[in-house]
Parts: C-alpha cells; sequence; structure tokens
C-alpha cells in the first residue's frame, strides 16, 4: 500500500468533479481509503478552491455541489508543506525553467522529489518532468 504521495490540484478537481475523474484519481482516492496521506504544497489549497471556483462561475458545478467537495476535501489526511515560500526564488524557480514548468508545478514536482514520494497529477507536462527528474509518477 501507497502510505504517502503528492498530488496536485487537478487530481482533487477529479475527486469533486466527476467530468474530470481519471482511473489515476479513482486509484489514489483508493489509496486514502486505505490510509495514505496526501502531500502537498502550500498553495494546493488555493489552487483547488479558485479552480472549484472556476467551475462553479462556468455552471459546471452547483453552489452546493461546490461547498460540498470544499468541505468533503478538507476532511481529507493532507499534509501541507510550507517549504515552498523559502525555495520559490531558488529551487522551485530553477526547476519551473529548466522543464518549462510553472513555478506552481514545479512546487510538486520538487515536494516529490525532497520527500521521495510518488507524484500524482493529470498535467502532461508535469508528468514528463517528473519521469526526467527521476521521480515515480501515478500510472
Amino acid at each position: 500500500m501507497t502510505q504517502a504521495f503528492v498530488a496536485d490540484a487537478s487530481v482533487a478537481i477529479g475527486w469533486v468533479h466527476p467530468a474530470q475523474a481519471t482511473t489515476q484519481t479513482a486509484a489514489m482516492l483508493d489509496a486514502i481509503v486505505e490510509g495514505a496521506t496526501i502531500e502537498v504544497p502550500a498553495l494546493w489549497p488555493l489552487e483547488v478552491a479558485n479552480a472549484l471556483a472556476v467551475l462553479g462561475r462556468r455552471r459546471k458545478l452547483t453552489e452546493l455541489e461546490r461547498q460540498t467537495g470544499l468541505g468533503w476535501l478538507r476532511g481529507l489526511p493532507v499534509r501541507v508543506d510550507h517549504e515552498m515560500a523559502s525555495l520559490a526564488f531558488s529551487r522551485l524557480s530553477e526547476l519551473a525553467s529548466a522543464h518549462q514548468l510553472s513555478v506552481y508545478d514545479a512546487a510538486y514536482l520538487e515536494l516529490a522529489q525532497r520527500r521521495k514520494l510518488v507524484l500524482g497529477c493529470k498535467d502532461g507536462p508535469l508528468r514528463h518532468a517528473a519521469r526526467q527528474s527521476g521521480v515515480e509518477v501515478w500510472e
């Protein structure tokens, strides 16, 4: 069983919005049910809350679905890493530049590298960068 893994915002959106779900997001959810912890950079709650707000504005989620999703996400076993701010002007910027990622995506990659965890994400460029960096990607 996976004890912990890094999950980016796209994974959390897949847990809340059925149209965004994949077999990988479902498997990650199963791992959580079996006791795994999600590790995320400090920007994760902001990204997830913003994405759900946008889905609400686009009428892809009702307000009740958005609120229910936020409440459910609050109950997940999430460990928030606060190192990203101190790494923004150094390691995160370097990773972003080297792999042509946003600094936000670099935060997920760096956390997975530092903690030696599997990275769960749906983003193709981030998945590619992780593989190039020797980080295991959730398949």
